[in-house]
């Protein structure tokens, strides 16, 4: 059955260019009224322009398609912008379904060299970003009994590259965001992912050896529409790029047993049982680590 979006409503943010703007595209092509956000920043989030022609031209490509959008300059930054926006758009079109948290910068140093300045800053973008623009349509979401959210995470965030400890960090932060919210959602069919894009866009033009016309950002928008569709998944990590995708979790495994006054020895000399993958879970939530942990001292004290 073909994905559609008709009647429904979408927010993409940092939708001027690349991923953003596949994906703004993508919604429109397939009935949704899209809201295309963007500040008109430089990658490293100097710069911005009120009138953020990016994405105008992304609304005017839109509607000369025969769809339906507006252009929305507000930085996720600001609460207060956010705020706005989500306002102008209830008083536009009456409701929110999608909401695709897509803006990022980079101001990548090693973490020597790095300023406190840009490890906050990347933090506000992406993780801060994410929540003030989460929060502005939760409660819209609530009342509707509906919402899809896609929040964009990383393999940086998820398995750590060199020189992006910012970064990594705010996208491992937007996976522990969407874990809760998912959890939290559910009740109103509020259904949270996390899209892991692989895609040649100014974010990674200063890489080098990428075959970059496999990795257009085009190939990873496919995923993003599956996230936000009505049949979505919730609490998935969907990794994509050049055509492929995969899933990631955040896994646990069944461990071992250590105590008494020589149990840092004994995690040591365990660490290999410990780190066994045998029967590893994905918990549902994270209660599953103290059930696991209580009942191997359950076992032991009634042994």
């Amino acid at each position: 059955m073909t994905i559609r979006f008709d009647g429904q409503v979408a927010i993409v943010t940092g939708a001027g260019g690349g991923l953003g703007r596949e994906h703004a595209l993508a919604l429109a092509a397939r009935g949704a009224k899209v809201v295309v956000n963007d500040l008109g920043a430089a990658r490293d989030g100097s710069g911005g322009s009120a009138t953020a022609a990016e994405a105008v031209a992304v609304v005017a490509e839109i509607e000369a398609a025969g769809g339906e959008a507006m252009a929305n300059a507000a930085s996720v930054t600001d609460a207060a912008a956010v705020e706005a926006m989500v306002a102008e758009v209830m008083a536009r079109w009456g409701r929110i379904d999608i909401l695709v948290n897509n803006a990022g910068i980079l101001r990548d140093k090693s973490f020597a060299k790095m300023e406190l300045a840009d490890f906050q800053l990347v933090m506000d973008v992406h993780l801060m970003g994410a929540v003030h623009c989460t929060k502005a349509v939760w409660e819209i979401m609530r009342t509707q009994n509906y919402g899809r959210i896609v929040m964009t995470t990383s393999s940086s965030g998820l398995f750590g590259n060199f020189g992006q400890a910012n970064y990594g960090a705010a996208k491992m932060a937007l996976v522990g965001l969407m874990q809760t919210l998912a959890i939290e959602g559910a009740k109103n069919d509020i259904r949270v992912n996390a899209l892991a894009p692989t895609a040649h866009t100014r974010m990674t033009e200063d890489l080098q050896g990428l075959p970059l016309e496999a990795l257009g950002p085009e190939l990873v928008t496919p995923g993003l529409i599956y996230l936000v569709s009505r049949d979505a998944p919730t609490r998935a990590i969907l990794a994509a790029g050049a055509g492929g995708f995969e899933r990631a979790y955040v896994t646990l495994t069944q461990g071992d047993f250590a105590i008494g006054p020589d149990a840092s020895e004994q995690v040591a000399a365990r660490f290999d049982a410990i780190s066994d993958r045998k029967n590893e879970i994905v918990p549902d939530m994270g209660a599953a680590q103290g059930m696991i942990e209580l009942t191997k001292a359950q076992q032991h004290h009634s042994s």
